[in-house]
């Protein structure tokens, strides 16, 4: 059974640029995503919360001025349940 998982634009595209492989760096998000460094932060921070995504450091959170450096990945534990969100959307 799948879970209920509802994402708003900005957290799909964040995803996507995160991907499903080996992970990447604040840097490279920054890089692939049309928002500002606060935005950004913002939107880590919420998917981090949630749970779905992860960081290398195993940070709870971040801040505009340790994002850049930090790996992300999604969650395991959700990425069938992501997987399916981003494909019908």
């Amino acid at each position: 059974m799948s879970r209920q998982i509802k994402l708003n634009g900005r957290e799909q595209t964040m995803m996507r640029s995160i991907g499903f492989g080996q992970g990447v760096t604040g840097a490279e998000i920054l890089d692939r995503m049309p928002m500002s460094a606060e935005e950004l932060v913002d939107v880590l921070n919420s998917l981090l919360s949630a749970g779905f995504i992860e960081t290398g450091s195993t940070k709870e959170s971040v801040t505009s001025a340790n994002f850049a450096a930090e790996n992300y990945e999604i969650n395991p534990a959700y990425s069938t349940d992501l997987r399916d969100v981003l494909k019908r959307n």
